[in-house]
């Protein structure tokens, strides 16, 4: 008999009782019905029961115990033959007769007597093989399901003989059953037997001998059960923890064969979803993410997200969701706890058995909650800064999806609180930002030395830096709205080559300006952010390190590199309002030119006014204002700081700087400095005779003097590190020059003391009949009275010739400025050349050299010195 599908159709339950079902005739063998049938192979192999372990089939599940429970009372199709013309011959009438009745007895018998065997047999023989399910419309109480497949009696499939052959000969007796339109319940027993859903299945008309084909094509009405129930199960499935699931159904069914009523059954039959019967999360692409701005009706902006979802759908379903609003959440300071982030959109789902689903949405922030951006207790981090965190770390991030509470026109209630029961997880993978930062370099760099009140350890104990910092950050290509920077601010380490010199701090928030480019030379869009940070404390946390930076500074010949590894916090400006992104890495490189480019002799100090401010008997004190050049283009802050004066590797005095000194790139004037001489303090009677040869050669002319200014442990009082650090690299510069005041010079003295060495003895004038002599003596100091307490001198003409000897031995006042000493007896070498010299020259100007031995007095101090005086101009005078 040839196979002929017919749509079995099923209304909903206002229309059930003029509904009329159809159903295709079955495909039947042609074979002996009391023989075992020969089933196809694909029935033979068919090992999919008709309570399909799938949530979706449901309704297939109870079917199968419908045509369990029809084929426990059919009836004989063989009732034909009682409707024959009656045989003139009484005995094949009689064994007719006789054979009707044994087969009414059996069949009663098995319709009524044993329920259990062909409730085991329809068990065991059923299959079902849906090829479809869609949603067919959706209702105020659920929705209408088309469900399409296979229903087919395989008794190979039925483990005892006995069983397998009582239920072979019953349903091939039978032939065909109808079951009644029947309400099915579907329970969780290990919850409380909470109804999860309930279906409204239609009548159907199937044929059940062994081995026919059912074509099955009907609608289903399917309405949820309690929301409690059914938000309980989704929350534990999605979060992992059900490892085995236990099903119910229960269903009253009426059962008709042919004219027979076989009475009303109740069907009871369990399911155990377990293992990879269980169905899981389905995996998931994002194919399209776009972030952009939008306006808003108020005239506000928005921030929206343009996404598309892309996933398998591996089950044979098929229907169509309708456009539903959704609230994107994001985890909030406590566990259980989500906060919401955006509205989410969706159009028309087409969803297609066995295909891809295509899922496009929208989601619109329109403003940032005070709970998403407040600090969380008893941490430093918002809810915000953490999804921030976890997703520039590459990391899965998780949003949570649930139902709005407002849903497009026409949704029904019943799915509005569905969506709302539970929320559901989405992980997405974040972007690293290793490389979030293209580059982060510092200009116009100014150093500070630390505050030498400070407390050790503190910030102010530290160096400073002073400078102009940018910083290029690349931008997602998703990202497609405006953005500005207002402040930033991070927390630096600094390395010298690959070691790591010290920690800058520029925690402080800094204003900043910014301003987005494009894409270009292969680099992604970007932001450009500068901003001046100020007074950023650098803790020195390696002095070895340290020393080797200071070292290269100041004698190197190339630039010194330092690499500035950082975590940036930057405060952005968006449609959203202000956002904080925080601890972005960055790392960039400072060039720094060596300090002495060649030499130290380019920082020139030349002093300009000098003021003797104590004295002792070996000792006295000084200030001076000095200048010096800075050759770098580098500057730095020196609020106060020591620093040793050695001559020949010998310790004579202490420097200090009086107040806070800038100094920077080029020439710097009036640095006041305040001088602590004591040679004998400081290095005992070495240091006294030391700083006699170097008074001596310093005041005389034709000597080239040397200072040598080094660093010691208390040069910067709060930070003895770098003192001791400065201390390796001394430096040697030639003994800045006193400059007197400029005195009119004799018009036939042709000597100008701004084209050599400053003169102390700026002319002479010598007496030969009262054999005296008078000197114009030039003060240095500016506001001190230089006593000379004693004079043994010698006058040389043409270097050797002996012209006479001075020796005084009464103390005079030299006064700052220029000062004509007392008239001093002169012992005429007679007879000598160089006194003939004297006496040629008279009423004329001689050039004579001089030696001398003096003792020197300020206030208490007194120090004899020698000098040594070439082409003093000296007028002869009778």
């Amino acid at each position: 008999m040839s196979n002929n599908p017919t749509t079995l159709q099923a209304g909903n339950r206002e229309s059930d009782a003029g509904s009329q079902t159809r159903v295709a005739s079955s495909r039947r063998s042609s074979k002996s019905s009391t023989k075992k049938p020969n089933l196809p192979k694909k029935y033979s192999d068919e090992s999919t029961p008709l309570l399909s372990r799938d949530p979706d089939r449901e309704h297939a599940d109870d079917e199968e115990d419908f045509g369990a429970s029809d084929a426990a009372s059919v009836v004989s199709e063989n009732q034909e033959q009682a409707q024959k013309p009656r045989s003139k011959w009484r005995i094949p009438t009689i064994i007719s007769i006789s054979i009707l009745t044994v087969l009414l007895i059996v069949i009663l018998a098995f319709g009524f007597a044993m329920p259990a065997v062909v409730d085991e047999y329809a068990q065991q023989a059923t299959v079902f093989r849906p090829q479809d399910l869609s949603i067919d419309r959706i209702t105020s109480s659920g929705v209408v399901a088309r469900v399409k497949g296979e229903f087919v009696l395989d008794p190979s499939k039925v483990e005892r003989q006995s069983v397998r052959n009582l239920g072979s000969f019953g349903t091939w007796v039978a032939r065909a059953i109808e079951v009644t339109p029947s309400n099915v319940e579907v329970e969780l027993p290990e919850m409380g037997n909470v109804v999860l859903g309930k279906a409204r299945v239609p009548s159907l008309v199937v044929q059940i001998r062994p081995g026919a084909v059912n074509d099955l094509d009907f609608l289903v009405e399917l309405e949820p059960g309690k929301l409690d129930s059914i938000r309980r199960l989704a929350s534990d499935w999605i979060e992992g923890r059900i490892s085995q699931l236990r099903v119910k159904g229960k269903a009253d069914v009426g059962i008709k064969s042919g004219v027979f009523w076989l009475g009303t059954q109740s069907i009871i039959k369990e399911v155990v979803f377990e293992g990879h019967s269980l169905p899981s999360m389905p995996k998931y692409d994002i194919t399209k993410f776009n972030i952009h701005q939008v306006d808003r009706p108020n005239g506000k902006h928005a921030i929206a997200v343009d996404t598309n979802v892309v996933l398998f759908n591996e089950y044979p379903v098929s229907f169509d969701v309708p456009p539903l609003a959704f609230s994107i959440r994001v985890p909030g300071c406590y566990p259980e706890s989500s906060i919401h982030l955006a509205d989410a959109f969706t159009e028309t789902i087409h969803i297609q058995a066995n295909h891809d689903v295509v899922a496009p949405a929208k989601g619109v922030v329109r403003k940032l909650s005070t709970s998403l951006i407040d600090v969380c207790p008893d941490t430093v981090k918002s809810p915000l800064d953490q999804l921030l965190d976890q997703y520039m770390s590459g990391v899965e991030t998780k949003f949570y999806v649930t139902g709005a509470d407002q849903q497009p026109a026409g949704t029904p209630n019943w799915m509005s609180d569905i969506l709302r029961s539970f929320e559901v997880p989405i992980s997405i993978t974040g972007h690293s930002f290793k490389n979030l930062i293209r580059s982060f370099s510092m200009d116009d760099v100014h150093f500070s030395l630390p505050n030498p009140l400070a407390e050790p350890e503190s910030p102010e104990a530290n160096p400073r830096i002073s400078a102009k910092v940018k910083v290029i950050a690349n931008l997602p290509e998703e990202m497609n709205f405006p953005v500005s920077v207002p402040q930033l601010r991070a927390s630096a380490d600094v390395y010298f080559e690959s070691e790591k010199l010290g920690e800058l701090d520029l925690r402080k928030w800094q204003d900043a300006e910014s301003r987005q480019i494009g894409a270009k030379n292969g680099n992604p869009p970007g932001i450009v952010v500068t901003t001046a940070i100020k007074d950023a404390s650098l803790k020195i946390t390696d002095s070895d390190v340290f020393s080797n930076v200071v070292s290269a500074m100041l004698f190197g010949k190339k630039p010194v590199v330092l690499e500035v590894k950082a975590l940036v916090d930057i405060e952005t400006s968006t449609a959203l309002g202000t956002l904080v992104v925080r601890e972005i890495p960055a790392s960039g490189e400072v060039p720094i030119k060596p300090l002495s480019d060649g030499g130290f002799e380019k920082f020139s100090p030349q002093i300009r006014l000098l003021d003797i401010t104590g004295t002792e008997p070996t000792s006295f004190s000084f200030d001076m204002l000095v200048n010096i050049t800075n050759p770098t283009n580098y500057s730095a802050s020196v609020p106060s700081a020591k620093i040793q004066i050695l001559v020949n590797d010998t310790l004579l005095a202490i420097a200090n700087t009086m107040s806070h000194v800038d100094i920077g790139p080029g020439l710097n004037h009036n640095i006041p400095v305040e001088v602590q001489w004591d040679p004998l303090a400081n290095s005992g009677e070495k240091g006294q005779e030391v700083a006699k040869e170097f008074l001596s050669q310093y005041v005389s002319e034709g000597w080239n003097t040397t200072l040598t200014l080094r660093a010691y442990e208390a040069t910067i009082p709060a930070l003895p590190a770098l003192g001791k650090v400065l201390s390796k690299t001394p430096i040697k510069i030639p003994t800045p020059r006193l400059k007197p005041p400029k005195q009119p010079s004799p018009p036939d003295n042709d000597t100008d003391p701004e084209n050599g060495a400053p003169r102390f003895i700026e002319d002479a004038t010598m007496h030969l009949w009262t054999s005296t002599a008078t000197f114009t003596l030039l003060s240095p100091l500016s506001n001190n009275t230089l006593f000379l307490n004693s004079i043994n001198a010698t006058a040389l003409y043409n270097h050797t010739e002996q012209v006479g000897k001075i020796i005084y031995d009464l103390p005079f006042a030299v006064p700052p400025g220029a000062t004509t000493s007392p008239k001093l007896p002169v012992d005429w070498s007679l007879g000598s050349v160089g006194y003939s010299a004297v006496r040629d020259a008279l009423g004329g100007v001689l050039k004579l050299d001089a030696r001398a031995t003096i003792n020197v007095q300020i206030g208490d101090w007194q120090q004899e010195i020698w000098f040594e005086g070439s082409g003093i101009g000296a007028h002869i005078r009778i």
